[in-house]
């Protein structure tokens, strides 16, 4: 879905929803706050410099679709045969002994046959107990590299998991025969992340069977994303709304953020890079307000107008009006963007109304986000991910015109929702379920294990509202 970045053309974000509860902390103990600042070799932000004027490109203005929704073709989802190998009786014994004790990763030992296996292993070995223990390591080692719920169950998760192309069964599968390791090839599977650990040590503890489940749907997510997510990266939690800067899984910053609200202009899931840190953004003005509210009209019939709020609005032959916002404190974008190209849009922003992150509850966007400190943020981005020195990257700030920093170095973003998950302070909490998006994780964990298919992310229709863009 598209992100709108101001509601009506004067104002950005609205008044606050209803309260948000506050997390309800599911642990005993507390965890150990992640420090504010790294330790780590990241460069300090600069908070002065000259001003050189930037490099400043032309700014392409094109209006902006109104809200339709792109429903993509319906695909047909095969189930994957599972491959074949040899099992001696250990093989067999200690891949017996891990589906008993899959508990402890939130995972059902019933789901993967225990007592057929049994039976099996107490006939010896032969074809029927290599087919059969094939298949059953198979689907354990699914679940664990790829997660147990079906796609169907994922509501609006885009983030593809490379997982399953980088660890494919059969190299998984000949990987655990031929080195009698099962178990070891099974734990290698598990999320690196440490929100994952803590989760496990929080199930063991867990009584409650509403706990249980939450904790089992939050961890069955982390097998959802890649178990390896990058030296260094974004991740935004959307229940919890908040953004993190993350390098060797350590957290160097936070920060709050805004969401999308609930209804079709949800923030989905994704995962993907930064392409660009954009310095001062110019905003193209999508054609609901430029029509609808008569914007256009307004700015074409009293250039004056236009320049002291700064657009600038040009009629095209056919009687289209365009209008771009320029860069400047009361631009809809704020002052930075960081663009990740995506199908739906979505990318990360600064917003002139800073006073709504003092809000508990921020789930006021149209699907994008915006960020607390965004300058802070996108001024380390590019000096991370560009090597831009910090002083140009102060002058760029400052300069006031528009200017484009293409990334050289990979940094993913991982739009996540996680409903028990570390907060600020490195607590385990549990976040507002805000788009209710947890039953349908919850429900699939009590019916019987699905087969895995070709299904890599949601086939829900991308819903396109006005582009800010």
């Amino acid at each position: 879905m598209l992100c709108t970045a101001a509601i009506g053309w004067a104002v950005l974000g609205a008044p606050a929803a209803a309260a948000q509860k506050s997390p309800v902390d599911l642990t005993a103990a507390a965890q150990p706050a992640r420090p504010a600042t790294g330790t780590n070799g990241t460069k300090p932000i600069p908070t002065a410099s000259a001003s050189t004027p930037a490099p400043v490109p032309t700014a392409q203005a094109t209006p902006a679709p109104t809200a339709t929704a792109t429903a993509a073709p319906v695909p047909v989802f095969q189930p994957v045969p599972p491959p074949l190998a040899h099992f001696t009786m250990a093989d067999a014994q200690a891949l017996l002994t891990a589906i008993k004790g899959i508990g402890s990763e939130g995972l059902t030992p019933a789901d993967y046959e225990p007592a057929k296996l049994a039976a099996q292993i107490a006939k010896g070995e032969g074809d029927d107990l290599d087919a059969l223990a094939s298949r059953l390591f198979v689907w354990l080692a699914e679940d664990l590299r790829d997660g147990r719920t079906p796609m169907p169950a994922r509501v609006q998760w885009f983030a593809i998991d490379p997982d399953q192309d980088l660890h494919p069964n059969s190299q998984l599968l000949a990987q655990a025969t031929e080195t009698h390791d099962i178990p070891g090839v099974l734990a290698s599977l598990n999320p690196t992340h440490p929100d994952y650990a803590l989760l496990r040590d929080m199930l063991a503890k867990a009584k409650d069977p509403r706990q249980i489940g939450m904790i089992k749907a939050n961890m069955d997510r982390w097998r959802w994303l890649a178990r390896d997510m990058g030296l260094q990266y974004l991740i935004i939690n959307v229940p919890e709304q908040e953004l993190r800067l993350t390098v060797n899984n350590r957290i160097i910053r936070s920060y709050r953020a805004i969401v999308g609200k609930p209804g079709k202009t949800a923030t989905p899931q994704l995962a993907e890079q930064v392409k660009n840190v954009v310095f001062n953004p110019t905003w193209t003005v999508p054609q609901s307000i430029v029509v609808g509210e008569g914007l256009g009209q307004k700015l074409i019939a009293s250039p004056a107008l236009a320049k002291r709020q700064g657009y600038v609005a040009t009629k095209g032959a056919d009687g289209t009006i365009t209008v771009v916002q320029q860069p400047g404190d009361t631009n809809s974008l704020g002052r930075v963007k960081l663009d990740m190209p995506n199908e739906h849009a979505i990318y990360i922003h600064d917003t002139p109304n800073r006073n709504l992150f003092a809000l508990p509850a921020r789930a006021l966007s149209h699907g994008c986000i915006r960020a607390e400190r965004a300058t802070e943020l996108a001024m380390t981005m590019a000096i991370l991910g560009a090597d831009l020195p910090p002083e140009t990257a102060v002058q760029y700030n400052l300069s006031g015109k528009y200017t484009k920093v293409p990334m050289t170095k990979p940094w993913a973003v991982y739009i996540t929702y996680f409903t028990v998950a570390r907060d600020v302070n490195g607590l385990m909490r549990s976040f507002p379920d805000i788009y209710e998006r947890d039953a349908p994780v919850i429900t699939s964990f009590a019916k019987p294990r699905e087969l895995h298919t070709t299904q890599r992310k949601s086939t829900e229709a991308i819903i396109k509202l006005d582009n800010p863009l």
